[in-house]
């Protein structure tokens, strides 16, 4: 008996031409998504979805992932059955030149700031 043919999962992924800068920053105003971004660009490799550190549910963080994907700041696709994630530098950089490497060191510096330090500076 033959085997049923089964495609391959794909993953849509946003045209970055199609987005907006709105969308854009909408996406990264969230902390939890910030914190996806952070993880991405210090990881300098892709990660799967289980592998982030976040403070949300399972169904929550596939709802940040999703706005992400969305705004064009990450790709995903899969390999075999587990969901990677990377950045897209490249993509965005021609759409918004610079911001997303602005927005990598933003978020890169708020991991790193201590806890219950809001602003950088000589502590109060």
């Amino acid at each position: 008996m033959a085997r049923p043919k089964t495609t391959p999962r794909t993953v849509d992924n946003a045209s970055v031409a199609e987005v907006t800068l709105q969308q854009f920053m909408e996406a990264v105003a969230d902390p939890v998504r910030r914190s996806v971004i952070a993880q991405l660009a210090l990881a300098g490799h892709d990660l799967s979805c289980g592998t982030f550190d976040l403070p949300v549910s399972r169904s929550t963080a596939t709802h940040h992932f999703n706005v992400l994907r969305e705004a064009g700041i990450i790709r995903q696709h899969y390999q075999g059955t587990t969901k990677m994630n990377s950045l897209r530098p490249g993509d965005l950089d021609a759409r918004f030149p610079g911001l997303l490497r602005a927005v990598i060191d933003s978020c890169v510096r708020e991991r790193a700031r201590p806890a219950g330090r809001d602003t950088p500076g000589p502590p109060r």
